[in-house]
């Protein structure tokens, strides 16, 4: 473990359903030198025991058990039990192309001073592990503020690979969220916050399977807008310049939220969110309408296909995208 360069970080709570396949894309990593902590967040499930198992097979992975906390304690835990100077963190139910690792951190090597993160594409897979989106295909690097006030330039918690230095340097994630019931945004309060001191950069490809279902936090559309809220009105205070910016990234939220209630067939839920979307943007509201009937014609007629990455372009195990 002292010659490890990457520490993953795995924050699991009643994972035993999806742990193994996502232990096993981490264990596939082409950059081998790397420690896995996972963090048990008090399962009462078989989440442990399936991580014990893959200790027993692989030495470079670490179990330590918490009580519940939720995913911004267990990850934090993590971090602070971290041995070298970067952190990929990966969600107990997503999957790593094997070269991930590999290509950021030849990225983050090759990169100007300053970079302090690296994030890549993902596709958006359901429980079956098939592909039913797509990612944000930005390709922002360097000072990234602005873009950062549009979207989630990372999208999820599972793309980064991070200094340890400012993640520390941020704050770690934000703990306090859940605690006022509005979890979701941690991983986007963190981004943010290092978004602000340090530079970005990017490997254009597919390098991430990450895993959209019902019971996601981002899921439930009013606390994805509430925790989005917590985090985003102060950072606007801080950059009055950047209101508009502002602005269209929470239209593009509540957006993504009703696209996300309408493929999921949560009729509750896209009917809050497109009166919210509405209240923002009358015209994005009905621009929609047609997209929304698509989707549903998609999620009932057209099953989409298995996760492989080996079959997405750019992702070819030959390939070099830097």
């Amino acid at each position: 473990m002292d010659l490890a360069r990457v520490s993953v970080v795995v924050p699991a709570y009643n994972a035993s359903a999806t742990i193994d396949e996502t232990i096993l894309s981490v264990r596939a990593q082409t950059l081998s030198d790397i420690e896995v902590v996972v963090v048990d967040d008090g399962s009462n499930d078989a989440t442990a025991d399936i991580i014990r198992k893959h200790a027993e097979l692989d030495g470079r992975i670490r179990l330590i058990s918490t009580k519940n906390g939720g995913v911004a304690r267990a990850r934090n835990v993590g971090i602070a039990a971290a041995r070298t100077d970067l952190i990929a963190p990966i969600d107990a139910d997503d999957l790593w192309h094997p070269r991930k690792l590999e290509l950021q951190f030849a990225a983050l090597n090759k990169a100007p001073e300053g970079t302090a993160l690296v994030y890549c594409w993902f596709v958006i897979i359901d429980e079956l592990g098939r592909i039913i989106g797509y990612g944000s295909r930005d390709e922002s690097r360097g000072d990234v503020l602005r873009r950062m006030c549009l979207r989630n330039l990372v999208g999820n918690g599972s793309g980064p690979l991070m200094r340890k230095a400012a993640v520390l340097e941020a704050g770690g994630y934000d703990p306090g969220l859940r605690d006022q019931n509005a979890q979701g945004c941690e991983d986007l309060k963190l981004y943010f916050a290092i978004a602000e001191r340090h530079r970005f950069e990017l490997v254009p490809c597919d390098l991430l399977g990450y895993r959209a279902t019902m019971a996601s936090m981002s899921s439930d559309g009013a606390r994805m807008l509430r925790s989005y809220d917590l985090v985003m009105l102060p950072a606007q205070h801080r950059h009055i310049d950047f209101r508009r910016e502002f602005r269209e990234g929470r239209t593009h939220l509540v957006r993504w939220l009703l696209e996300r209630a309408i493929n999921y067939g949560t009729a509750n839920q896209a009917r809050q969110m497109w009166l919210e979307l509405y209240r923002q943007s009358p015209y994005a509201a009905l621009s929609i309408l047609p997209k929304g009937g698509a989707l549903l014609r998609r999620r009932y007629f057209s099953p989409p296909p298995r996760l492989r990455f080996e079959d997405l372009p750019g992702c070819a195990s030959g390939l070099d995208p830097l």
